[in-house]
């Protein structure tokens, strides 16, 4: 019955079922008068199956069709698809797989109605993008022929509100002292670099971080894909735009940086720091305006050499003095996140960064708090 009640259903509502949203009452109308032709056709059935016929058509007309479950799932963190008729995801702990239908046009009719909220676009000419959905996951997505024969997909969901340092305690992510000692830090001003590997939970404590900011301090954050969930009550969050066929310019993180110290800003934040862009920021906190961001690395050391070195993809005429000390004496603490037993995150490691004027050397300290 499924398979009629969809190819009815398409037949019905083809315009409708190419925007972007469709309105509740119109589709509800819509399927009832579908599941009741084909119940007088002879092809009903119990109201379980009905219930389930009916969610699956809602999720294929206004929602993301066999991937929506998962989405609506707040137990599921991370979705991706490889390849036709499987979805892949990370619930729980561990990774799952489980066969389903969703064919390869099914898999691009999907992406475009995705890319529509952002606006953005993915073909040819542009593999790659990052976009936002509307519930604020993350979505990334690569083509043929980069791959190697079926679109690759990756949801990212986030939390839908942020949380605070005091939440985090009560996860067990750190620990009161720790989450007391952040706040005062934060709130004076302090240079904080968030780090550790994907899924450690950075952008989360970024977030709670910068919760505890007096409602006075104007935020300014960039990031290339929005993430970031603030209660700020003065915030502009900005984002990168790539290149775009219809001939709208590029605008870089290094454009976005340097635009942020003309918006009077109490804070800048930069949601993650990839490659040159890392010299601007620290020119930036050398001017005076305290910021934060997150960084990957394998540990709270290796972040500190990897600001150290981000910042020579600027140009040849930078010197690795100049940024080791640019380094020491703009950023206060690095934070080193890790992801443990499953899906627990962990604050393993307070390092404070120091520039030694008499020895000109950059000093780093492990705190034990």
């Amino acid at each position: 019955m499924l398979a009629e009640a969809q190819h009815e259903l398409r037949t019905r509502m083809l315009r409708r079922a190419e925007s972007a949203t469709v309105e509740p009452v119109a589709l509800s109308d819509v399927l009832d008068d579908v599941l009741d032709d084909l119940a007088s056709r002879g092809q009903s059935s119990g109201p379980g199956e009905e219930s389930r016929i009916r969610q699956v058509l809602e999720n294929q007309v206004a929602g993301f069709g066999a991937l929506q479950p998962y989405l609506d799932d707040p137990s599921v963190e991370e979705i991706w698809v490889n390849q036709a008729n499987e979805i892949r995801f990370f619930q729980d702990g561990e990774p799952k797989v489980i066969a389903t239908e969703l064919p390869e046009p099914e898999i691009s009719r999907l992406v475009d109605r995705m890319l529509r909220f952002s606006g953005r676009r993915v073909d040819r000419t542009q593999p790659f993008v990052d976009a936002e959905l509307p519930d604020g996951s993350r979505f990334h997505c690569v083509i043929p022929d980069v791959t190697r024969s079926s679109y690759a997909l990756n949801i990212r969901k986030f939390a839908s509100s942020s949380r605070r340092l005091g939440q985090l305690v009560m996860l067990e992510v750190m620990t009161p002292a720790q989450a007391d000692f952040l706040s005062q830090a934060i709130r004076a001003g302090r240079n904080i670099v968030v780090c550790g590997a994907t899924q450690a939970g950075k952008t989360t404590l970024l977030s709670a971080l910068l919760g505890e900011l007096d409602d006075s301090e104007r935020v300014i954050s960039i990031e290339e894909t929005f993430e970031l969930k603030l209660s700020n009550p003065d915030w502009v969050a900005m984002q990168t735009r790539p290149q775009a066929a219809e001939g709208l310019a590029e605008i870089s993180m290094r454009r976005l940086v340097k635009e942020s110290l003309r918006m009077r800003p109490s804070r800048i934040v930069i949601g993650e720091v990839r490659e040159a862009e890392c010299l601007d920021m620290l020119i930036a906190l050398n001017s005076g305006v305290p910021g934060a961001c997150t960084i990957h690395a394998n540990s709270a050391w290796d972040a500190v050499e990897k600001l150290c070195s981000l910042p020579l993809l600027a140009g040849p005429n930078i010197s690795q003095d100049f940024i080791r000390q640019a380094v020491g004496s703009s950023i206060d603490y690095v934070l080193f996140c890790r992801q443990v037993q499953g899906s627990k995150r962990r604050l393993e490691t307070i390092l404070k960064v120091d520039w030694d004027a008499q020895t000109s050397s950059l000093e780093c300290e492990a705190l034990v708090i």
